[in-house]
């Protein structure tokens, strides 16, 4: 059976050029993280805020869980002041930066706060200037090519989080197998076996029979059943083998599969914690410590898968 998982955490990067009516480089950074849900936090450059739901509606085409950051960096080849500087926009960018860098300097303690740099501002200046002087039809062409580019980010991003997710693939079906396996070692112990339980279950019967006072029939009827109930742990075997196979199968579909691996997993350290209460067995104590630690494993795994 082959196992298909995507990891929520990856990294891509995507640059490119805009060639006309203005020269721009562009970079689409793109970074994902573990999350519960889907969390995309965008930094676009003044003027392109309108792309944001674009972005955003593009990144929940190619995901369903992780904490995306996505940013994208444009700057324009032109370097002289004919090339599309606004000297007004530059001008009233120095004056602001002073007056914040005067006005926060003393809230900062230890350390002063410099006025922007001057070829920061320039590109500010720059960038709105000709985002400004822009047609309608050209922000529509500039935009595409952008959309363009960050599709091809999400794409690479997509492929390293599937890399990432066959090495967890290969973890977790290893944490199955070591659970399956230890579920079959418990169901083998002769201390599970049918006819031990029968007798044990008839010994402790016995002493509530010679209890003093004795016990009226009712009673140890009720008491009788918890005993039966108390000794024999092959329900609990019994759902964590199902519990595996019903892992395996979420695993094998190729689908965001993360929120109900984790809450399967919730299932198996329930089960094994329930056979460890029940145990009375040195030998299937051991082995109901090794799976709640496999399953401790399991879990940490699976908060990384998608």
């Amino acid at each position: 059976m082959s196992i298909v998982v995507m990891s929520m955490t990856g990294f891509a990067r995507a640059e490119g050029r805009i060639e006309a009516p203005v020269v721009f480089s562009w970079v689409w950074e793109a970074k994902s993280v573990n999350s519960k849900g889907l969390d995309v936090r965008l930094r676009l450059p003044h003027g392109l805020e309108a792309l944001e739901v674009a972005v955003r509606t593009a990144v929940g085409r190619f995901f369903k869980r992780g904490t995306f950051t996505i940013s994208l960096t444009m700057t324009s080849d032109l370097q002289t002041n004919d090339a599309g500087i606004d000297e007004t926009i530059l001008d009233a960018l120095i004056k602001l930066s002073r007056q914040k860098a005067e006005q926060l300097g003393p809230k900062v303690i230890g350390k002063a706060v410099a006025p922007a740099r001057l070829d920061a501002l320039m590109a500010i200046a720059q960038s709105r200037g000709q985002v400004e002087g822009m047609t309608a039809e050209a922000k529509a062409a500039r935009n595409d090519v952008l959309m363009e580019g960050l599709a091809e980010v999400l794409e690479a991003l997509a492929l390293t989080r599937s890399q990432e997710g066959a090495e967890l693939a290969s973890i977790v079906s290893g944490h199955l197998d070591t659970i399956a396996c230890l579920c079959d070692d418990a169901s083998r112990l002769a201390a599970l076996q049918p006819e031990a339980l029968k007798e044990r279950l008839a010994g402790q019967v016995q002493e509530l029979m010679n209890a003093s006072p004795a016990l009226p029939e009712e009673k140890l009827a009720q008491e009788a059943a918890l005993l039966a109930l108390k000794f024999d742990t092959r329900e609990e075997l019994d759902r964590l083998t199902a519990h595996v196979v019903q892992a395996r199968e979420l695993l094998s579909k190729g689908e965001p599969c993360g929120r109900r691996l984790d809450f399967l997993c919730q299932e198996f350290n329930r089960e094994a914690n329930t056979l460890c209460s029940k145990s009375s067995d040195m030998a299937l104590t051991r082995i109901g410590l090794n799976l709640r630690s496999t399953i401790d494993q399991l879990r940490e795994q699976v908060q990384n898968i998608e």
